[in-house]
């Protein structure tokens, strides 16, 4: 197997959970090899340097072991070298450690909130969150 098509590269080594959205990143340019946005169909070769631009963030992966059929994570990351700048991956590793938690916690075992108690929870993030709506 000499080459095989991007999108089933990228879904097949789990940086897109499904082939679609492998499929759509490309359509809508956010995959480039060489600095040249491609199209799914591209086929990709052994060796080739594949930007995605995902969530905002530019990851690089260099193509080691083409693969048609998804494979688990272990075996995945085999198949590619991440050769990310630096600063990239810096960038998102910030990201990642100052993204915050979730501010509604219940406590365990109260169940699901009643309608009275959701209709509290949505008044208090309105009050919170000021969305401009009141001209």
């Amino acid at each position: 197997m000499n080459k095989v098509r991007i999108d089933k590269w990228l879904w097949s080594i789990r940086i897109f959970k499904s082939r679609t959205l492998a499929t759509d990143a490309c359509k809508g340019g956010k995959v480039k090899v060489g600095n040249v946005s491609v199209k799914p169909s591209y086929q990709i070769a052994a060796g080739d340097v594949v930007v995605v631009k995902k969530n905002g963030f530019n990851f690089e992966f260099r193509a080691i072991t083409l693969l048609e059929k998804r494979v688990g994570a272990p075996i995945a990351v085999t198949c590619y070298e991440d050769v990310t700048p630096a600063a990239e991956k810096q960038k998102y590793a910030e990201w990642f450690l100052n993204a915050s938690p979730t501010t509604e916690k219940r406590e365990r075992g109260s169940g699901r909130p009643t309608k009275k108690e959701r209709r509290e929870i949505d008044e208090l993030k309105d009050v919170a969150f000021d969305w401009g709506d009141d001209e």
